[in-house]
């Protein structure tokens, strides 16, 4: 019976010679070709010009897919078109493309292909038609993996055996499925993936084999994977600062001297000092080096049993060494001044300057002026270094003057904060003291200030932070000025947003938006604007103006004791960065509840578009309530 052995390296194919001649008794070669010289052709005593290249077409009759991975690898189309292509060259071409295309078809498991290769001479230009009945394809018959090692070091406890069948069950070629060249490689490859990133980093194939039986279309599949020695993490090592403290990064570092090797948590603790903006590159690494001594050892004892004659004795081998975890950083410069220019179909143009300086009183310092066609804003915070518990901490300043709808704030805020958690759960505690002088439109100006406090909690769950498809975010804030020191209006403040992301079909995706809040006062006068509700806008209701929907007093629109908005959009993929998109907005802010719930809708269309930056919005939206269409623009995802 003949075989087909697939080697480790996974494109040698050996064919039996009994295989090979059956394959060749289905493979023919046939060419038609006129060639007779013209009357009057004498090439004797004519002068030779230079022959024009010999152009043709190429047909390839193949069923499923192997049409388009015929066309895409033969030798024919590669070379159609060539400037030396000759009728010499050509004949050559054809009688290669049997063996070219039975290897080809091999790939996507077809190993017994009947080939046939003909030119057709009959029209303007000789086309080679490429007919390949594939035959019945080879499936998986018998799948054996052996997995080797795996130990646990000791003194650990049998419960923390590594799970090798888990290990086992998520190999992906299961008997009775197609064989193909392209998955049996990438199951090898994510086969090794996940042992070398968490626990046994130096695990390697030892040997790979897939028995092809032609006569029977049937495939043996062996793996034996060799895990190496456990490995866990050691003293943490750091290389590159000069300028800042080293508790940056000790602070920020999870990974505890025994920890097991985990290639997820160097990436984690990468990406929080790149996120702190000491850094202009950092690399965080297990220093494998460190146990090379180790190996050449034992290497070496081995040998020299070898050279003694003398049985080699098991190895009776303590703990394996410690990995050093290593962080190489270089340092941002510690000052940094920009500007820049935008526009925003909600504050209208804008223009920003700001001024970062990463080491002052052992502080990050962040600063910004930004001057917008309705706003107006300064602030300056301080942001200490991450705590050994994880706390961000951050105390800060800030100004800010709006005229939007008639209505015109002045606030000054003075603030503390304490934010704490990763990505997916993200809280913080905000201590402020507000003073704020508005002005209505038409009316006389009023001041109050205030000294709330607010706790917020973030919940993350989507497939992209930057370009989100699946999943949802929610937050939620409570908080409130309960306490009659430098407060003019006791209040007792709650909001929750919240953004759906679900795929519909290949190239659809819907998004579900929706906001509430609630406030609860004795009166609504001392209690700033900013804690008040309005609606309307880009990640609002679009088709209505930037905080449109609110209460209305004289010809100015204010904030409301209440709010509730939602929104539906469908977007169409129809090319990988461009889409298209319809939507539905509604909602409302009130100082009823009542009010609140009787909503304002808008609707319309748009586009979208994914820039490097992140997603760019484009929107044409008709507000029902003011019967007018509006524009509106965004860049980025906005939450």
């Amino acid at each position: 019976m003949g075989q087909l052995t697939l080697a480790a390296a996974g494109s040698v194919i050996l064919i039996c010679p009994l295989a090979q001649a059956r394959a060749q008794e289905g493979t023919q070669v046939s060419t038609q070709e006129n060639t007779q010289n013209s009357p009057g052709d004498n090439p004797a005593t004519e002068v030779e010009a230079a022959p024009a290249p010999l152009q043709y077409e190429v047909k390839v009759n193949a069923p499923g897919d192997l049409d388009e991975l015929l066309e895409k690898n033969l030798d024919l189309e590669r070379f159609r078109g060539n400037p030396r292509m000759d009728r010499e060259q050509l004949q050559r071409l054809v009688r290669d493309t049997p063996e070219q295309a039975k290897n080809l078809v091999a790939t996507a498991g077809y190993y017994t292909p009947v080939v046939t290769v003909r030119v057709d001479t009959t029209g303007a230009k000789p086309v080679v038609i490429v007919d390949v009945d594939p035959g019945a394809p080879v499936t998986i018959d018998k799948v054996e993996l052996e997995l080797r090692g795996f130990d646990p070091t000791p003194p650990l406890a049998a419960s923390e055996q590594y799970d090798t069948e888990a290990l086992k069950r998520s190999w992906p070629l299961k008997t009775g499925s197609v064989f193909r060249q392209s998955d049996w490689e990438s199951a090898k490859r994510a086969l090794l993936r996940e042992v070398v990133q968490t626990r046994y980093p130096r695990a390697q194939l030892v040997d790979t084999q897939a028995v092809v039986d032609p006569e029977t279309h049937k495939v043996s599949l062996l793996v034996v994977l060799d895990s190496g020695p456990e490995l866990r993490f050691g003293e943490l090592r750091i290389e590159g600062l000069k300028r800042y403290d080293a508790s940056i990064i000790r602070n920020l570092d999870k990974i505890h001297p025994g920890d097991y090797y985990s290639e997820s948590a160097l990436q984690s603790l990468q990406a929080r000092l790149q996120d702190t903006g000491y850094f202009a590159s950092v690399e965080v690494s297990a220093d494998m080096s460190s146990i090379l001594g180790e190996q050449i050892e034992a290497g070496q004892e081995s040998q020299q049993a070898d050279a003694a004659g003398a049985e080699a004795k098991p190895a009776n081998r303590g703990p394996a060494p410690l990995l050093p975890l290593v962080v190489r950083v270089t340092e941002n410069k510690q000052q940094n001044v920009s500007a820049g220019l935008g526009f925003s179909t909600n504050t209208g143009n804008r223009a920003q300057l700001n001024y970062d300086n990463l080491n002052v009183w052992g502080t990050r310092f962040k600063s910004a002026l930004t001057m917008e066609t309705k706003k107006q804003a300064a602030h300056a915070n301080f942001y200490f270094p991450t705590t050994e518990r994880g706390y961000n901490d951050s105390a800060g300043a800030s100004f800010e003057r709006s005229d939007i709808s008639n209505e015109i704030t002045a606030v000054t805020t003075i603030s503390a904060k304490r934010n704490w958690g990763g990505t997916n759960l993200e809280r913080s505690l905000t201590f402020e003291f507000l003073s704020e002088d508005k002005t209505i439109v038409g009316m006389e100006q009023t001041r109050s200030k205030s000294l709330p406090l607010t706790y917020a909690i973030t919940k993350r769950s989507l497939d992209s932070l930057l370009f989100p498809t699946k999943g949802y975010v929610i937050n939620a804030q409570v908080g409130g000025a309960l306490l009659p020191v430098l407060t003019d209006e006791r209040f007792v403040r709650v909001a929750s947003k919240a953004v759906y992301y679900r795929p519909l079909g290949e190239k659809g995706e819907l998004i579900v938006r929706g906001e509430m809040g609630a406030l609860g006062s004795k009166e609504k006068r001392g209690v700033p604007a900013v804690y008040l509700f309005r609606a309307g806008g880009d990640q609002s209701v679009r088709g209505y103006g930037y905080q449109e929907l609110g209460v209305k007093e004289g010809d100015a629109t204010t904030g409301g004791r209440y709010m509730l908005t939602g929104s539906a959009e469908y977007q169409y993929w129809f090319k990988p960065k461009w889409a298209i998109a319809a939507f539905y907005d509604a909602g409302n802010a009130a100082d009823t509840v009542k009010a609140a719930m009787t909503p304002k809708s808008g609707y319309g269309l748009g586009g979208r578009y994914k820039s490097p930056v992140g997603p760019i919005n484009v929107d044409v939206a008709y507000g029902h309530a003011v019967h007018k269409y509006r524009l509106h623009f965004s860049l980025g995802f906005t939450f």
